[in-house]
C-alpha cells in the first residue's frame, strides 16, 4: 500500500518492487488481484497518468508508448490511452517543446532546424508531428517580425 500512495504503479512495477522484497509470486498475485478488484490499483489510471506526467516533459507519443509497453500496460491499454490525445494536441505538445529548446533564438537556420527536428525525433513524435510544429513555429516566427516592423 505504501507504494501506491507515493505514485499510480502499473500491476508489473508493483510485482517486481513486491518481488524483490522476496514475496512469493502467488501471494504477490493474489494481493495485487485484491488491490485491483478494490479500485486501489489500475493500469488504465496508470496509463493516463504517465501519459500526462511525459507529455508535460514533452515527451512525444512514440516514446510513451514504449515506456508504457515496458511498464508492463497492455497494449490495448495503451492505444487507447495515446488516442485520447488528438494529432493537433501531439502537434501543439511538439511545437512547445520546440519552443522551450530554442529559447529566446529567434533565427532558425537549416542547422538549427535539423537539430531541432532530430531532438523532437529522439523525444518520441512522428515525423508529421515534428513537421506541423515547424511549421507553426515559422508561422509564428513571421507573425513576430511582422509585428516588430
Amino acid at each position: 500500500m505504501d507504494l501506491l500512495a507515493r505514485r499510480e504503479h502499473s500491476r508489473l512495477e508493483l510485482y517486481q518492487k513486491l518481488k524483490q522484497k522476496k514475496f512469493e509470486p502467488n501471494i504477490i498475485n493474489t494481493e495485487l488481484d485484491k488491490l485491483s478488484n478494490e479500485g486501489l490499483q489500475s493500469d488504465e489510471r496508470f496509463a493516463e497518468a504517465f501519459l500526462r506526467s511525459r507529455i508535460d516533459k514533452g515527451k512525444g507519443p512514440n516514446i510513451i508508448l514504449s515506456e508504457l509497453l515496458q511498464r508492463g500496460v497492455d497494449e490495448l491499454l495503451v492505444s487507447n490511452v495515446l488516442e485520447s490525445i488528438s494529432e493537433g494536441q501531439w502537434c501543439e505538445v511538439a511545437y512547445e517543446t520546440m519552443n522551450k529548446k530554442l529559447g529566446n533564438e529567434s533565427e532558425l537556420d537549416y542547422d538549427k532546424q535539423l537539430k531541432l527536428m532530430k531532438f523532437l525525433n529522439n523525444r518520441g513524435f512522428t515525423r508529421s508531428q515534428i513537421e506541423r510544429a515547424k511549421n507553426l513555429l515559422s508561422e509564428k516566427s513571421t507573425a513576430r517580425s511582422n509585428e516588430n516592423e
